[in-house]
């Protein structure tokens, strides 16, 4: 399969999309699963989703594959044969890799479907990285779209690319793996006046100024340390002219935790910090914190009893790392609301070919001897998790 893999990894390289925009890529998927005989191929699930399913020649279970399809909005900065033909848009995490692993998946299982023992749900998934335009997320939309009504996965498996790690190497985390996320809009309202008599008004950007550093408090002293906790500020956007205080400045930021009720927590503490910031200086504010992605936490049993079939996939057990869980997120982590699931991390780093660039970052690349691993770690847990009693 290995040629194929890299020829469908290139083609979709060279052609990203945005989210809810991946209409070739979703054309190419429900090209290839029809052409492999899928019992079912349904189109336009949460908008540019595909879900396929392949019946086997045996009863069992149910288990759900999935990969994620969107691109980011970055420019290419790389010299590859591959290079993207999108100007200002880049697979630069990874997801035509995992496109062609869940193809490849699918071309093994149902080469075998004659002995599979039930039945898989392929979830190839619009928009992980979010809507470009502010609404929810592809897993989100997926899932109220019914992708899990019927035939309904006992459990989910799924996997990353992670230049962090070596290729001929997996990462797994047996609990937390990656962080909850949630995005906040913060709006503090002052009082417009000459610049020349600030006393005559309520200046909002020094306000805004002492809250970005009130709540870098909240991690460093109202939190247990063991507990970590990130708050980080990503615009500030306020102000008419130079010589004008402002009425009013916005804040937008992102926060991340590793605990199930830590968005809730933290919520709370920002609010009551920025309340008594505002307060003192004689200002209002509105306060946004709207649901985000849920810890994508792997359930202890799945997870240690898929952990020696991951292991033969890579070729020992020494060849599995259990990382640090990430601050990074996962919108992996909303099917794991609904049933168990499996989110390993794959190694696509290797720096004899200087192939170690961050993903969400220009030069972004993977060594594309790691997509046969993933085909075989992601069709091995699915097997075994279906033969397992």
């Amino acid at each position: 399969l290995t040629p194929r893999l890299v020829e469908t990894r290139r083609d979709i390289h060279r052609h990203p999309e945005l989210g809810f925009r991946e209409t070739r890529t979703a054309a190419l998927v429900v090209e290839r699963l029809r052409a492999l005989g899928f019992d079912q191929v349904r189109e336009r699930v949460g908008v540019t989703g595909v879900v396929g399913v392949l019946k086997g020649g045996k009863p069992g279970k149910v288990v759900g594959i999935r990969a994620d399809m969107d691109a980011l909005p970055i420019p290419e900065l790389i010299d590859v044969p591959y290079k993207s033909t999108v100007p200002n848009v880049k697979h630069a995490c990874g997801h035509d890799a995992h496109v062609s692993i869940g193809l490849g998946v699918a071309e093994v299982l149902a080469g075998m479907r004659a002995e599979l023992p039930g039945t898989v749900v392929f979830l190839f998934q619009p928009a992980e990285e979010g809507d470009p335009d502010g609404g929810k997320s592809g897993a989100e939309r997926m899932l109220d779209d019914g992708v899990f009504a019927g035939p309904s996965p006992a459990a989910v498996f799924g996997l990353h690319v992670m230049p962090t790690l070596q290729v001929g190497t997996l990462g797994v985390n047996v609990g937390a793996a990656m962080a909850s996320s949630n995005r906040f809009t913060l709006t503090i309202t002052g009082k417009k006046t000459h610049a020349a008599y600030p006393h005559t008004g309520i200046d909002p950007i020094p306000i805004a100024a002492q809250v970005v550093n009130a709540l870098q408090t909240i991690p460093s002293r109202m939190n247990n340390a063991v507990e970590p906790i990130v708050i980080s500020v990503g615009t500030i956007d306020g102000g008419n002219r130079f010589n004008i205080i402002a009425d009013s400045v916005t804040l937008t930021g992102t926060v991340r935790t590793l605990s199930k009720g830590g968005p809730e927590r933290v919520k709370a503490l920002m609010e009551r910090t920025i309340k008594g910031v505002t307060d003192a200086s004689g200002a209002t504010y509105t306060f946004e914190f709207p649901n985000g992605n849920p810890v994508t936490f792997n359930e202890e049993t799945l997870a240690s009893a898929s952990l020696p079939v991951l292991a033969d996939a890579v070729g020992g057990r020494d060849r599995i790392i259990a990382p640090p869980p990430q601050m990074g997120a996962e919108d992996f982590a909303l099917y794991q609301q609904r049933i168990p699931g499996l989110f390993f991390f794959l190694g696509v780093a290797n720096p004899q070919k200087n192939i170690t660039a961050m993903i969400h970052t220009e030069y972004f690349d993977i060594d594309e001897d790691a997509l046969p691993i993933g085909v075989r770690a992601l069709a091995g847990a699915a097997l075994d998790f279906l033969y397992r009693k």
